[in-house]
């Protein structure tokens, strides 16, 4: 059984449905999404991780690097586009009030200014929540911005359709599960980690970077989360490209290791986009085993005759 960051009609419901036709469990919170998977009341469960116009879900990856440990085996990329709902009768003009989630409220901003100037927005919940509020005929917000899905669910009428400032946004999900051996590398991965630094210093993130940059791994998120432990102290939560079976991203976690104190490892999985890495010259696979060959050469130069 599968659980997902619900109610149902979100956008993580409809990510879900991209890979699974059966039945799952919605939680009201990422926080009790991911604790049912450490609890076991759910085999995984699928979360937002990453919008690429808001940038990381700091809940999510506040929780992924706290409490027990877990892995992510799997992410979807989904389009994300907004409808405007509202009770039927309600026209677009009569919108004083719109209720929706935060990121939702950041991607639809500019539309709202233009088309309902007068209407004040108020963030909170999931745009599913929004929607069903909005149903409630003694509600006292006249709109919601919301998925389709949600709106359709709850009996709505759209007033507009396709309403996000940026059409190209989409939203990262990512499906955790208790700590297992990862996959297979398929040449197109990523891998997850956090790393935690000893002291703030100077220096202190390029020592971290430096263990990718010297590899060859490119990064294609970083992210400083306070650690919760004094005003000032970061860890930095990081997505680089490759799989930590390939050595150019092992070497580098074992470089992280070396200078960090401590690295969460959360999970080597395949892209959804599907795009392989440009791994430059030096930095193959190959590379790294010609290179231990000819070390082990001068290590025991018998071995060469």
């Amino acid at each position: 059984m599968l659980g997902y960051y619900g109610p149902a009609g979100t956008f993580t419901h409809q990510a879900l449905q991209t890979f699974s036709g059966d039945e799952a469990i919605p939680f009201d919170t990422v926080g009790q999404a991911l604790d049912a998977v450490r609890s076991g009341a759910v085999e995984a469960a699928l979360v937002p991780i990453e919008n690429s116009v808001e940038g990381g879900v700091t809940v999510t990856l506040d929780n992924l690097s706290d409490g027990r440990r877990l892995m992510i085996v799997r992410e979807v990329i989904l389009p994300v586009q907004f409808t405007l709902f509202a009770r039927p009768g309600t026209g677009i003009g009569d919108v004083r009030r719109v209720l929706t989630h935060p990121h939702a409220a950041a991607q639809v901003r500019g539309w709202l200014a233009a088309n309902v100037p007068l209407a004040s927005v108020t963030e909170g919940g999931s745009t599913a929540a929004a929607a069903k509020e909005v149903s409630d005929p003694t509600s006292k917000y006249d709109a919601a911005v919301s998925a389709e899905v949600a709106g359709r669910m709850y009996g709505l009428d759209p007033l507009a359709t396709g309403i996000a400032d940026n059409p190209s946004a989409v939203t990262r999900f990512v499906l955790v599960s208790k700590p297992a051996p990862p996959p297979p590398p398929t040449g197109a991965d990523k891998t997850t980690l956090v790393a935690y630094m000893h002291a703030d210093r100077p220096g202190a993130l390029l020592e971290i970077l430096e263990q990718f940059a010297g590899r060859g791994v490119n990064l294609c998120r970083i992210e400083s989360r306070p650690t919760k432990t004094g005003l000032g102290n970061y860890c930095f939560s990081i997505d680089a490209e490759g799989h930590m079976r390939e050595p150019r991203l092992a070497e580098a976690m074992l470089g992280l290791h070396r200078i960090c104190e401590d690295v969460v490892f959360l999970g080597s999985y395949p892209r959804a986009d599907g795009v392989r890495p440009k791994v430059g010259w030096g930095f193959t696979d190959s590379d790294f085993a010609e290179a231990r060959g000819w070390f082990s050469s001068l290590v025991n130069p018998e071995d060469d005759d």
